[in-house]
């Protein structure tokens, strides 16, 4: 039984853009970090006492968050589904091990990057999201918005897309996880087992770069 539901819309939920800019996803306002944190420690004790249904609700919690995260790194939906099926389920088999020093979700996050990179050493052909979206996969859903509005909408981030796709592993993977997922510069370095530095130069570094191709987006919508 699959542990993941497909968010809707994808990697479109992974994005806002207010013309060229990208804009990262805003967690819950009304639950802080450190208290999702304390949350995230009572359900892990309640999953290691024996109840399973604890551990769902952290799937629940940070399925979609990871998911749109890996989307937008690796840049092909089945992979990302599939990475981050598997982390899930390697982070319930190694929950024991969890020693609480590192948060929940950074610890998930790492798993799931180990995973990718596994994943990619032995992947099968996979589709990209160009690809799924000409075959009739999944499109972001903008409810309200005229059908004009939405295929433009559309059509900018299928081009930041191309953008991002243009970078390093690497920088993606940083840039992916500081401006759309908003994370703080300790918990991405935590992540990719990274100086604090190192996660900073590289971040301005894909910056830079994006906003290069950016601009090349954003002089063909005046052309």
């Amino acid at each position: 039984m699959s542990l993941l539901r497909r968010g809707r819309g994808g990697a479109g939920n992974g994005l806002r853009l207010v013309g060229a800019e990208i804009h990262p996803i805003q967690g819950p306002a009304a639950r802080s970090r450190e208290r999702a944190v304390k949350e995230d420690q009572v359900l892990i004790a309640e999953t290691l006492a024996g109840d399973a249904s604890a551990f769902g609700v952290l799937v629940r919690r940070y399925q979609d968050r990871l998911y749109n995260a890996m989307v937008q790194s690796l840049g092909f939906w089945d992979e990302a589904h599939d990475v981050v099926q598997d982390a899930f389920v390697q982070a319930f088999l190694k929950l024991h091990s969890f020693q609480g020093q590192a948060k929940f979700y950074t610890w998930l996050y790492r798993i799931a990057f180990n995973t990718a990179a596994s994943s990619r050493r032995r992947r099968r052909p996979s589709l990209s999201l160009d690809q799924s979206r000409e075959n009739g996969g999944q499109e972001p859903l903008y409810g309200g918005e005229a059908p004009h509005d939405q295929i433009l909408r559309t059509e900018r981030v299928n081009r930041v897309q191309r953008a991002l796709s243009t970078l390093t592993e690497d920088h993606r993977k940083i840039l992916v996880l500081r401006e759309m997922d908003g994370m703080a510069y300790e918990d991405i370095a935590e992540i990719l087992e990274l100086p604090v530095g190192t996660v900073r130069s590289r971040l301005f570094r894909a910056r830079m770069q994006l906003r290069e191709e950016l601009r090349e987006v954003v002089e063909d919508e005046r052309v």
